[in-house]
């Protein structure tokens, strides 16, 4: 994370609505239409999920603020079509649309496939290097939470959790570093751990005392407690 939508812990922000049960998936149609052309787009194999969610990441701040959920997925997924060469800036606003490359045109996603390709996810585990930390260790997180590859880039070690002392208490062997693969800079795996923090060292005024929050962070966001 980075930039304005990194807002864990933050104050005067509003109440957070939660929705009850009996509410629809989609509040409305185009909603729905959002995600499947997500989803369509995403299987012309053009970017990876970290280079996705960076996209929305680098929405202007006045966007990001405005926006709807939907709308930032739709405000990322613009840049990256016209980023991937998938459509230009002019077709997007109306111009005429050009033939797909027979590349992209392989490529799509088909009704039939839909069902199958949902089922088998993205998974990110790989092969890599015996982790450093074992379950029951202390660490503490990176004290910036920054991106140390590309000065501005993709992270996923929240502003919230960094600088403060946790207990790695699940263990799930290498996957892809999202620093690294938002950039296309190869999926460089690492160990990754989910940590447990005490809300109060986070917010400094937990809901609850005793309350917790646990994150899953790669190895090169972690220094071990001595």
């Amino acid at each position: 994370m980075s930039r304005v939508h990194d807002m864990g812990g933050r104050f005067g922000d509003g109440p957070i609505p939660i929705a009850g049960t009996d509410e629809p998936v989609f509040e409305t149609e185009w909603h729905a239409r959002a995600l499947a052309v997500t989803l369509a787009a995403g299987a012309l194999g053009k970017w990876n999920i970290d280079i996705s969610r960076h996209a929305r990441e680098c929405l202007s701040p006045k966007d990001y603020c405005r926006f709807t959920y939907y709308e930032k997925w739709m405000g990322g997924l613009a840049d990256l079509l016209v980023d991937g060469g998938v459509v230009t800036r002019e077709e997007l606003a109306g111009a005429a649309p050009q033939p797909a490359p027979k590349e992209l045109q392989e490529r799509k996603l088909s009704a039939s496939r839909v069902a199958t390709v949902l089922a088998a996810g993205g998974p990110a585990n790989r092969d890599g290097a015996a982790p450093k930390f074992a379950i029951g260790d202390k660490v503490r997180t990176r004290r910036i939470a920054r991106n140390v590859m590309l000065d501005g880039g993709h992270t996923r070690l929240p502003a919230y959790a960094a600088g403060v002392e946790g207990e790695i208490i699940l263990s799930h062997g290498c996957h892809v570093l999202p620093d690294a693969a938002a950039h296309r800079l190869g999926e460089q795996p690492e160990p990754l751990y989910t940590v447990v923090f005490d809300a109060g060292d986070l917010w400094g005024e937990p809901e609850r005392a005793g309350d917790e929050v646990t994150c899953d962070l790669w190895q090169s966001y972690l220094e071990p407690v001595t």
